[in-house]
């Protein structure tokens, strides 16, 4: 199930904020920790290098419409849900928009402060608003 592998993908983003690079076998376990089978392994993979190639892109987006809160200032719980979720909606991907905004709230209510939630919907729907790309289009 997409939900099990995207609290995944938390997992593995979140901790790359603290020991870049995150080794494989950390990847791995978590994986198998969490039963993910080869098609969610390869949607975590597909996010992670989306990840890793628009990094940047996505920091600039995210610090373009939150002037208060820069990416550099926020929550490391928010950035890496902030994370996922742009990888989903900002580039080929089978996931429709609001569920990823979706998603990405219920992550962020689970594992950050009890504000993030409406923080990161709040910021995600703004960029969805805005139909932003990742070259910032």
């Amino acid at each position: 199930m997409r939900t099990v592998a995207r609290e995944t993908l938390f997992k593995i983003i979140f901790a790359s904020q603290f020991n870049k690079p995150v080794e494989e076998g950390f990847k791995h376990a978590l994986y198998k920790a969490d039963k993910l089978d080869e098609k969610d392994i390869d949607y975590c993979e597909g996010i992670l290098n989306t990840v890793e190639e628009h990094g940047e892109d996505f920091t600039r987006i995210l610090d373009e419409r939150s002037k208060l809160f820069p990416e550099s200032r926020l929550f490391p719980a928010d950035r890496s849900v902030l994370f996922i979720a742009l990888a989903e909606m900002l580039c080929p991907s089978d996931v429709p928009s609001a569920v990823s905004i979706n998603e990405a709230a219920n992550i962020a209510a689970k594992y950050s402060s009890e504000k993030s939630a409406s923080f990161v919907s709040g910021l995600l729907a703004e960029i969805l608003r805005e139909g932003i790309n990742v070259q910032g289009n």
